[in-house]
């Protein structure tokens, strides 16, 4: 967004757009249709996924593949800077030619889209895409979709990535992806109306805010909070802990606690006073901030939040792997993931990126220089390590009949 010579516009971005369309896919509607697809295309039944790849499978992937000079690369919208300067940076260093295209609205009509030529063994017809750890992600990587990754490309990576990344519970050791970008899931409130520092999830129970909290509709989201309240690690959980988290969170429900089940417009009802605490995504609300000048809080609850990551991954069909994983370590120098960061506003995977962006800041001036060092020093975008340690993955749904059981338990909820 600001490139390292000229100051670039205001940092308002459109995160709307941006974190509804990887929502949708988890949502009710989502979950039960993607089990239909699954079991109709033949992915159900593969087993639990590995978690691991040998290295005689790295090598065999990439014996004899070299650089051709060109990728297609296939993201979400609005997830870089439409003049695209990272790109040209890329060719100018590489002389790699990038195909970039924003064809990616929701994860499940993405994974129903490529699901029959890649079964066939056939180019999706691109060879780098940005997939969401969830369900998707998991089928992905059981149906043998993913390349795995030869980590001797990516040193950048393995130089500069925070450690949190390195730790993935859905991709234990970094096998088949690595983070473009992530984002958090916490509470906003208001403090003017809740009139005091909210902490805790036993805050979205207490009685004093009847009627004044919101929780969303995305069942994974309000899951992993009923979960959590009751002390478990949603990535570890199993369908006893599902019951007893839907148990608590019908208590919150029947106790009128709970205003409404929110999309995305949460947003709007904490701006306008309608609920004063709110299970949130950290990027609204700084973004809300930002654009509107509301003081809102967030903060990641005691018992923990949740991470979700937008990672890199490869086809196992792509005709250009090589250009592909050079474009993927290219985004881990710290000077790209600043300028990326920059733009986006979204978690950065390079903690050293923060000191960039503060330095680029300082040759700013006014609002310009106010907004990107908002960037530089917002735990939004670069969480302290207590933070970090606070954060859980999702919960792991990798069968249709897990995600038919998870929709059954906690549908109701929802739906009244």
């Amino acid at each position: 967004m600001f490139s390292r010579t000229t100051p670039g516009p205001s940092l308002l971005r459109g995160a709307t757009s941006r974190r509804l369309g990887r929502r949708d896919a988890l949502r009710l509607g989502g979950l039960s249709a993607l089990g239909a697809a699954l079991s109709a295309c033949g992915v159900k039944g593969k087993g639990t996924p590995a978690t691991s790849v040998d290295a005689g499978a790295v090598t065999t992937f990439w014996q004899g593949k070299k650089q051709n000079g060109k990728v297609d690369f296939a993201n979400w919208p609005l997830y870089m800077d439409p003049k695209r300067p990272e790109l040209k940076k890329f060719t100018e260093q590489t002389g790699i030619q990038v195909n970039y295209q924003e064809v990616i609205q929701e994860m499940g009509p993405w994974f129903a889209k490529v699901q029959p030529q890649l079964s066939a063994g056939q180019s999706i017809g691109y060879d780098l895409m940005v997939i969401t750890n969830g369900i998707q992600f998991g089928q992905f990587r059981s149906a043998g979709f993913l390349a795995p990754l030869d980590h001797s490309r990516l040193p950048n990576f393995t130089a500069n990535a925070g450690k949190k990344y390195t730790e993935e519970a859905f991709d234990p050791g970094n096998v088949f992806s690595v983070p473009w970008a992530s984002g958090i899931t916490g509470i906003a409130y208001d403090p003017a109306k809740t009139g005091r520092e909210i902490t805790s999830l036993a805050d979205l129970w207490d009685p004093k805010f009847k009627g004044k909290v919101g929780m969303m509709s995305d069942l994974t989201e309000l899951a992993n909070f009923g979960l959590l309240a009751n002390g478990v690690k949603p990535a570890d959980s199993t369908e006893e802990d599902w019951r007893k988290a839907a148990a608590k969170l019908k208590q919150q429900r029947d106790a009128g606690i709970v205003r409404k089940y929110f999309e995305q417009d949460y947003v709007d009802a904490l701006g306008k006073g309608e609920v004063w605490l709110s299970q949130a995504w950290s990027g609204d609300i700084f973004q809300k901030n930002l654009s509107d000048g509301t003081n809102l809080k967030f903060v990641i609850p005691e018992e923990g939040g949740t991470i979700w990551t937008d990672n890199f991954a490869i086809p196992v069909t792509a005709a250009n792997p090589v250009d592909a994983i050079t474009l993927i370590d290219f985004f881990y120098q710290v000077d790209n993931a600043a300028s990326l960061t920059e733009y986006i506003n979204y978690v950065c995977p390079v903690p050293a990126a923060q000191a960039r962006i503060e330095a680029d800041a300082a040759k700013l001036s006014g609002s310009q220089r106010a907004d990107l060092q908002r960037v530089a020093q917002s735990p939004l975008i670069f969480p302290s390590e207590a933070d970090y340690a606070k954060l859980h993955y999702y919960v792991n749904l990798n069968s249709a009949q897990q995600q038919q059981t998870f929709a059954s338990i906690f549908e109701p909820i929802v739906l009244g």
